[in-house]
């Protein structure tokens, strides 16, 4: 646990070294085509660094909201306390954040940016369907991925992939639409002249950024969910609660209405559809896919 807290925490370092790397390459690239020279460099720079700090403080906060998650009443879903909190005191954590999201679908994840500002949110069908133990094994599954620092990398992810893809976005309307290069400038000068070729550079830049966040986000989250499933029940000691809701989770529904494949990564299992009966953009659920098989999941488990 040790050697993989380390190795997460110097991930999610490379991880907001590397958007901090992406976002200036593509502000300096829209300031050169906007002729801004060196004083619009400095801003551009200072936006960047003002957006990587952003992104660091409140990820997790724009995680919840972009799931539609709400505090968990401690009356309400006492049982739900109840459960994080002694999972909590076995593993040494702090009690997280405790969130509900309004949905029939079987579900949950984790964020934070460290296990002291961290979050776990389930949904309110997996509140209905799950029994207390295997509720038990999924809060520690979460839990696991807090224990491990792995929020970390997979919350900045959220922030960062939409970033880049609003950056990549912004920049492709402008340069669509025409930037400080007018035509009449160009016939006047004789040639589009250096700035177009930086457009031109920009705007393949930017064109592939949103594929290059995706691809991104698949290597950072595909394996780490069948880890936290054996992490997850060292924590309750029995396996059988995990697999049970595992069970019932691939038999039943975990397509969530706010899911999203920005914060597909964050869930217990897939919130996005990816068969066509679950629904019609199931090709591109399947293409950023960020989990492995339920069914390999429980195998694994049935082992131990």
């Amino acid at each position: 646990m040790t050697d993989q807290i380390a190795a997460n925490k110097r991930r999610s370092s490379a991880l907001a070294a590397a958007f901090a790397a992406v976002a200036a390459a593509v502000v300096l690239g829209l300031n050169a085509a906007l002729g801004g020279g060196g004083a619009g460099a400095v801003v551009a720079l200072a936006a960047v660094a003002a957006l990587a700090a952003g992104c660091w403080w409140k990820s997790g906060a724009v995680a919840l909201a972009m799931s539609h998650a709400r505090p968990a009443d401690p009356v309400v879903h006492a049982r739900l306390h109840n459960l994080v909190e002694g999972l909590c005191m076995a593993a040494g954590l702090p009690k997280p954040g405790v969130y509900v999201v309004e949905d029939e679908a079987l579900n949950a994840f984790a964020v934070g940016r460290n296990p002291r500002h961290a979050a776990v949110a389930v949904t309110t069908g997996l509140l209905d369907t799950l029994s207390r133990v295997e509720l038990e094994g999924v809060v520690a599954h979460e839990l696991s991925h807090v224990k491990s620092h792995e929020i970390v990398v997979s919350t900045l992810a959220v922030t960062m992939v939409g970033m880049a893809a609003l950056l990549a976005e912004w920049g492709l309307r402008f340069l669509w639409w025409g930037g400080p290069t007018h035509r009449h400038d160009r016939r006047a000068r004789g040639g589009p002249g250096p700035a177009a070729a930086v457009a031109v550079v920009g705007a393949g830049f930017l064109a592939v950024a949103p594929v290059a966040a995706k691809l991104m986000q698949l290597v950072v989250s595909r394996r780490r969910e069948a880890l936290a499933d054996v992490t997850g029940v060292s924590l309750t000691r029995y396996p059988p609660g995990l697999i049970a809701a595992l069970e019932k989770l691939r038999d039943g529904r975990t397509v969530v209405h706010s899911g999203s494949t920005a914060t597909a990564h964050l869930w217990i299992e897939s919130p996005v559809a990816r068969q066509p009966s679950e629904g019609r953009l199931a090709w591109l659920g399947r293409m950023f896919d960020t989990h492995p098989p339920l069914d390999e999941r429980i195998s694994a488990l049935r082992e131990l």
